[in-house]
């Protein structure tokens, strides 16, 4: 199951949760434009995957993504637009992947959470991030 978050028509996040399955082959979620990009795959015993490398290419990337894959426990991911107002939550759960491209965001863990972060880098914490307040527990929404 694969769901697409959207904002004024921007694409906020992409979640795949843990029952996603494709009988064979390569699936990618994010569009072949997208300065971030992920895929599943499922092949058979013996398959083979030609050896390869990656050329050197420069690209620009205007806003950091982030894909965070949780291994173990339940994660709250709050929403927030670019003005920084609290817009709805997701529960994210063992095995779900998201992908964040656009608006804020905070988390609020809901199980003791395992989860690995991956993003562009090189990153800088100083220039990459803005912190602001987050909402107050009374107003959360789960969608």
């Amino acid at each position: 199951m694969i769901e697409r978050i959207y904002h004024q028509k921007k694409l906020y996040a992409l979640i795949v949760r843990s029952k996603y399955k494709k009988k064979k082959g390569i699936s990618f979620f994010t569009d072949k434009n997208a300065t971030q990009q992920f895929g599943y795959m499922n092949h058979k015993k013996n398959h083979i995957i030609l050896p390869h490398r990656h050329n050197k290419r420069h690209s620009k990337i205007d806003i950091t993504t982030e894909v965070i894959i949780i291994l173990d426990g339940i994660l709250r991911v709050d929403f927030y637009n670019n003005k920084e107002k609290y817009l709805f939550s997701k529960k994210l759960y063992s095995n779900d992947l998201i992908m964040l491209s656009n608006g804020g965001h905070g988390f609020k863990v809901l199980k003791d959470v395992k989860m690995i972060e991956v993003k562009q880098g090189p990153y800088s914490l100083s220039k990459d991030k803005v912190k602001f307040e987050k909402a107050n527990e009374t107003k959360i929404k789960i969608k």
